[in-house]
């Protein structure tokens, strides 16, 4: 079978496309690749969180292989197989924290700086983000050149779109994250948001049910396993986007949990997000995507570690061990590993998603409290067609640049670059030791 082939319909009207999981019927006799000879997809991706971490908390224990969690990084242990650690660096091109910070881990340049405000400064990127590097590589292999996708909501700040965005081409030229789950599952299936509005009811998969028979008798046993598993991820989607139609015509509303009592569904959110884009990335609807946890200078309030104030405000304000941003810091670990660890539970061929997969997940800080641009959290997820290693602690006990981490990353991914970053960001060697 085609590994593009696409199950098509008319829903009202409208045209609409499912893309298929990779079957057996479409790889080799072994699995390892497709039939056509074709390797699995590269992907590289992009996860981020904003305002750095407690590093004493945070950076593993032991170094090398079989890394030892902290307590910020237990919630990865059981996913240590595919993730990679990186601590010691610094960004080599930084002025002013959040700034330079943000555009120097993900651009290995600095901030194009715009103006001032109060005061701080404003700024934008000055060159593409990593993202957008690997999705020029991409462009072309899948439907869409890149998929970018957000949780927390932005609270609002005056400082340029190096706060307010994650995915930019160039000087406030940005790539927005969508907030918005049916937004989002819309674009990706070919659905309006009027339709989802007014039949929100009807499913996606009526307007492919003859077709999705057809192929079904032509499958073998696990592929037909394998197709209903995923017609029933996409019809558990549809349900919970359609469970609160009132949610669908809320435009303000971030995705289709809305506050409750005024507190942010944080977890909800995510967990749709996350089961979005491992859709997209399971039907190779693209090969670069982010995901947009919180944004820098993060003002999203984690009430479910009783916070009241932001992550932002916490972190300046909070005396002592800072326990609560310590304890806000877990609960990001742990929506990423929600993230990871469906990618690592979905199939494809002889292993899975997040087998064929290179995620840069970072900060634009270190310690929130001192707003340090060295000791940067870094962590590469993923074992990247085989390239990566996973399990590795590598630290740099010379504040090596972190353009070298993000290099490695984008190698890792399948991405054929030499070089990331300019002038003092500037690296030209990826870490060997992550590297198969």
């Amino acid at each position: 079978m085609d590994r593009r082939t696409l199950l098509r319909g008319l829903l009202a009207g409208t045209a609409v496309s499912i893309a298929l999981p990779p079957l057996e019927a479409m790889m080799n006799i072994n699995g390892t690749a497709f039939a056509d000879g074709d390797a699995f997809p590269d992907r590289f991706g992009l996860w981020f969180w904003g305002n750095g971490v407690k590093p004493d908390r945070w950076v593993p224990s032991t170094q090398g292989s079989n890394w030892e969690p902290r307590s910020e990084t237990e919630p990865l242990r059981d996913l240590r197989p595919w993730v990679s650690v990186v601590s010691g660096c610094e960004i080599k091109t930084a002025t002013h924290p959040h700034h330079s910070g943000m555009t120097g881990v993900l651009t290995g340049a600095h901030y194009h700086q715009l103006g001032t405000t109060r005061d701080t400064i404003v700024s934008t990127f000055d060159k593409p983000s990593v993202d957008m590097v690997a999705a020029a590589h991409f462009e072309g292999h899948a439907p869409f050149r890149s998929i970018e996708a957000g949780v927390t909501r932005f609270r609002g700040t005056d400082e340029g779109t190096t706060f307010q965005h994650l995915s930019h081409n160039g000087p406030n030229n940005v790539n927005a994250s969508e907030y918005d789950a049916t937004n989002l599952y819309n674009r990706l299936f070919g659905t309006t948001p009027d339709i989802t509005r007014d039949l929100a009811r009807l499913s996606v998969l009526d307007a492919v049910r003859t077709q999705t028979h057809d192929l079904q008798r032509r499958l073998g046993h696990r592929d037909r396993i394998r197709m209903e598993q995923h017609l029933d991820s996409i019809r558990a989607l549809e349900l919970r986007l359609n469970s609160d139609t009132t949610a669908c015509v809320q435009g303000d509303e971030p995705g289709n949990h809305p506050d409750v009592g005024g507190l942010e569904q944080i977890e909800q959110k995510n967990e749709v997000m996350s089961e979005l884009l491992t859709l997209a990335l399971a039907c190779d609807l693209t090969r670069a995507f982010s995901l947009h946890f919180s944004t820098c200078g993060s003002g999203v309030v984690f009430w479910q570690v009783g916070a009241t104030d932001s992550m932002h405000y916490m972190c300046h304000t909070e005396a002592g061990s800072q326990a609560r941003v310590h304890q806000a810091t877990v609960l990001t670990m742990e929506q990423l590993a929600v993230f990871l660890r469906k990618l690592r539970d979905t199939p494809e061929g002889d292993g899975s998603l997040l087998d064929h997969c290179s995620i840069l997940c970072t900060t634009e800080l270190a310690d929130g409290q001192n707003h340090q641009n060295h000791d940067f959290p870094i962590l590469i997820a993923g074992k990247g067609n085989g390239r990566l290693k996973g399990n590795q602690h590598y630290r740099s006990g010379t504040r090596q640049n972190t353009s070298r981490a993000v290099l490695t990353a984008l190698q890792g991914g399948g991405v054929p670059v030499s070089e990331f970053g300019y002038g003092a960001g500037r690296a030209t060697s990826a870490f060997g030791q992550l590297l198969v």
